[in-house]
């Protein structure tokens, strides 16, 4: 009896010195790290480190085990050790800033590198971990989780489109890759896929004119897609989905050196040729697509660390949308209606600085579009080069003044086979010489207060001299956790209504002029307050609101009431106004959940003769939110994102037209799960568009008889056939799978 009583309590004893004991120190910029996770993996067993971050796990299994640490800001780290009996093993660890929270340096706001919290004008900045949250096969459907920005389908059946700010149509958001004006005029629909995502850095989002900056184009805000350099890219990444309908997105990253250059070649390749009509009108739901994109970028290494950069891209696209049944053979004809578009372009673009004691950089870029395209038996054939140079002198003046003086000159050549570019004898290509000259002056009022004046001129050969001036305040408090900025500025554009609007080219209505367009202009005031807050728990909270108010005068218009078998496009007598208020929140926790949530409220309307209309296709709300999990044991992430927006009117054709005037509220929520393996593989799928939503079935309008066989369209224009009625994409909830892989 004596036996058994001596081992049951002799037991425990000896099982408890079997195990081991681990302690360490959790450190960050030569200090400890407080509340830092500390985890065995496959166990229950873990802990945080204490205000000395130092931290102690007891009764840990034997053998080899792995230790996992984790906060918010950070990377997770994952270490192997091994535990011995009755021993005490020390391990610590050094923090690592995840990509998402270093201080970013923005280049948007000022034209120049700066801290994105010291800038005055206040910049938002898109992280590649943010897009891959929701994987799409191009940078126009990646965007549609940004607050404030909505990408617009334009097209129910070739599904082309582009990108809203603030309620602003696409045409007045100018979008550019390396800061070079890229992305504008016919290539306004079309340029903004194929852009191979893998060599995505980051995205920087100007929300409001930048025409002092930018020239033309820029009136409603800029988009700037910087790609990554050379010599921080991986060896080699691969990213490939597919989805359940069938698409198929492959993008692939190779760096490599030739002599004393790097180089990075980004290959994108997408296919869709599966036609599905899931609501019964006789047409593809989603446009068949066939497109490749090569991206080449190389950076040479110069004395002194002087930039050279030149970067290339070629990208060749066939789409198709139309009746299911239709055919190459049916390109162009009356039997069978689609809507067929070749898009061939190349471009090429660099910065060189100067080899001298000031800091002078030339900038380029040049650019070729085709578009070959046939929408029913409208044939539409345009030809498009522009060739842009900027020479920039970045100085200071006496001791407060950050000086920075440019001059830039575009050339763009236009041509197609419309009236646009066609008099009474000959085709009449449209030539546009666009030279300018500005100047910015960044003063230091005080250790926390920054004043930017900033003006441009610029000469345009068609509609002689533009002149934009701009002011931004900025002023934040000791610590940087309240930041306030005050902006206002004066933006124009020149228009071409061919390149920007898709409306013009499809369907049965004619286009029509009301005298010659003039040039547009607004005045753009904006007011924008971020609060940074940690709370005790050490989480981080992030608060950036924005209250904006733009102006236009000769704002330029489609009319689709007026006559329903026209557009007329005219300056508008009166003026516009898009206004409104926008929030984003971010929190993030150190239990691996993080929150990003946003929401604008805007009214977007025109005034002519005292009556006030609001904008058509424009929503009087939008939200946007990704919610996020880490479960560092398991190596595996839960993003849940989605979108929703209010009411929207639409375009009509006359008073008994049988569609509904305004869309319904409605959402596209997505779900994601992806899983890692050592930090080289990853896997991922899920959901998208969980709720099914898809527009009404009629949203075509008698889309069984596109040609208006027999229909007299003057006297009965609601029995014509039209696309142009559309606000979201076709495309209803499907699953889709993909992976990632990389070599540092």
């Amino acid at each position: 009896m004596k036996s058994i009583i001596y081992l049951v309590l002799i037991c425990p004893t000896i099982f408890y010195a079997q195990n081991g004991t681990l302690e360490g120190t959790v450190m960050f910029n030569d200090g400890s790290e407080p509340f830092v996770n500390v985890l065995v993996k496959g166990t229950a067993i873990g802990g945080t480190t204490n205000d000395e971050g130092h931290y102690t796990l007891k009764n840990l299994p034997l053998g080899k085990q792995k230790i996992i640490i984790s906060s918010v800001g950070f990377e997770t780290q994952q270490k192997t050790i091994t535990i011995l009996p009755d021993k005490t093993i020390y391990l610590n660890f050094d923090l690592i800033e995840e990509e998402d929270y270093l201080e970013e340096i923005v280049v948007s706001g000022t034209l120049k590198p700066v801290k994105k919290s010291n800038s005055p004008v206040p910049v938002e900045v898109y992280s590649p971990s943010f897009f891959k949250k929701n994987p799409a096969p191009s940078v126009f459907e990646s965007m549609q989780n940004v607050n404030g920005v909505r990408p617009q389908v334009n097209c129910s059946v070739c599904n082309t489109g582009d990108i809203h700010i603030n309620g602003l149509e696409g045409a007045y958001t100018f979008v550019l890759i390396d800061g070079m004006p890229i992305v504008s005029g016919l290539s306004t629909v079309y340029g903004l896929t194929g852009i191979p995502q893998a060599l995505l850095e980051r995205v920087e989002i100007v929300k409001g004119p930048a025409s002092s900056l930018y020239g033309s184009e820029a009136l409603g805000g800029i988009i700037n897609i910087i790609t990554k350099k050379p010599n921080s890219a991986p060896l080699f990444s691969l990213e490939t989905f597919g989805s359940g309908w069938g698409e198929i997105n492959t993008d692939i990253g190779v760096k490599y050196n030739v002599g004393k250059s790097q180089g990075l070649l980004g290959v994108n390749y997408f296919n869709y040729q599966n036609p599905i009509d899931n609501n019964e009108d006789g047409f593809t739901d989603l446009t068949l697509q066939d497109r490749i994109s090569i991206f080449n970028k190389f950076s040479f290494n110069r004395k002194n660390n002087r930039i050279f950069t030149v970067a290339g891209r070629y990208i060749y696209e066939d789409r198709w949308g139309g009746e299911m049944n239709w055919e190459k053979k049916y390109r162009g004809g009356t039997e069978v209606y689609g809507e067929s578009i070749y898009t061939s372009r190349w471009e090429t673009f660099g910065t060189y600085q100067l080899p001298t004691t000031e800091k002078l950089n030339f900038q380029f870029s040049a650019n070729g579009h085709n578009q070959n395209s046939f929408y029913g038996d409208t044939s539409f054939n345009a030809d498009q080069y522009i060739g842009f140079g900027q020479l920039t002198w970045d100085t200071n003046f006496w001791e407060n003044h950050d000086i920075l003086i440019g001059a830039a000159y575009r050339y763009t050549s236009y041509d197609d086979n419309t009236f646009a570019t066609r008099n009474d004898i000959n085709n009449e290509p449209s030539i546009t010489h666009l030279p300018g000259i500005f100047v910015q002056d960044e003063i230091r009022l005080a250790e926390n207060n920054k004043l930017l004046l900033g003006a441009r001129y610029d000469y345009n050969s068609l509609h002689g001299n533009i002149f934009t001036p701009r002011l931004n305040y900025k002023w934040n408090s000791e610590n940087n956790k309240d930041v306030l900025r005050i902006s206002v500025g004066n933006g124009f554009r020149v228009a071409n209504v061919f390149t920007e609007d898709h409306a013009a080219l499809t369907g049965a209505r004619d286009v029509v002029f009301d005298g010659e367009l003039s040039p547009e202009t607004s005045w753009n005031t904006n007011i924008n307050y971020v609060r940074t807050i940690v709370t005790k728990e050490d989480a981080i909270i992030s608060l950036d609101a924005s209250a904006f108010y733009t102006h236009f005068s000769n704002k330029i218009i489609p009319d689709y009431e007026s006559d329903s078998n026209k557009i007329i496009y005219s300056n508008l007598d009166g003026y516009a106004v898009s206004k409104g208020f926008s929030l984003n929140t971010d929190f993030n926790f150190r239990n691996g959940l993080s929150i990003i949530a946003g929401a604008t409220l805007m009214d977007v309307s025109t005034t002519e003769d005292g009556v006030k209309e609001r904008q058509l296709l424009t929503e009087g709300f939008s939200g946007t939110w990704s919610v996020s999990y880490k479960i560092p044991s398991l190596n595996l992430k839960i993003d849940y994102t989605g979108n929703a927006y209010a009411p929207m009117e639409l375009p009509l054709l006359g008073e008994n037209d049988p569609r509904a005037s305004k869309s319904p509220w409605f959402s596209i929520q997505n779900i994601q799960l992806s899983k890692t393996f050592n930090n080289t593989f990853e896997v991922f799928g899920g959901v998208k568009n969980l709720l099914n939503f898809t527009p009404a079935s009629n949203s075509i309008l008698n889309s069984d008889n596109p040609f208006d066989v027999g229909v007299d369209v003057d006297t009965y224009p609601e029995r014509a056939f039209d696309p142009a009625y559309v606000y979201a994409s076709n495309q209803g909830i499907r699953a889709f799978l993909g992976l990632r892989y990389k070599i540092l």
